[in-house]
């Protein structure tokens, strides 16, 4: 029997997609992959290079895969504007967020 080839194809990034990658910063370590316990990632198939975010409306915000990110700014949330915090400094009057 021959062999079947599978494709993964990932969801058109939007602004809701819940985590940045920067490829320029991920080792495709897949910690995140997982981690995750919705399952929103899978792995690349070229080693080394970010997970694809294949179920992005899944996602929780829980945050367990940029809390065990073992690379520092590897990846971050992409909060929806609903949950986004703003906050804003008295003395300088700057506003901050989350």
């Amino acid at each position: 029997m021959p062999k079947k080839k599978i494709f993964a194809i990932p969801n058109v990034p939007t602004p809701n997609q819940p985590v940045l990658f920067n490829e320029d910063v991920c080792t495709g370590c897949n910690l995140c992959v997982e981690t995750c316990q919705i399952d929103v990632f899978i792995p690349h198939p070229q080693k080394g290079k970010p997970p694809i975010i294949l179920h992005p409306e899944e996602c929780w915000y829980g945050g367990c895969c940029v809390n065990d990110c073992p690379v520092p700014g590897a990846i971050q949330f992409n909060w929806p504007l609903a949950l986004r915090g703003y906050w804003k400094n008295k003395e300088t009057g700057k506003v901050h967020q989350i």
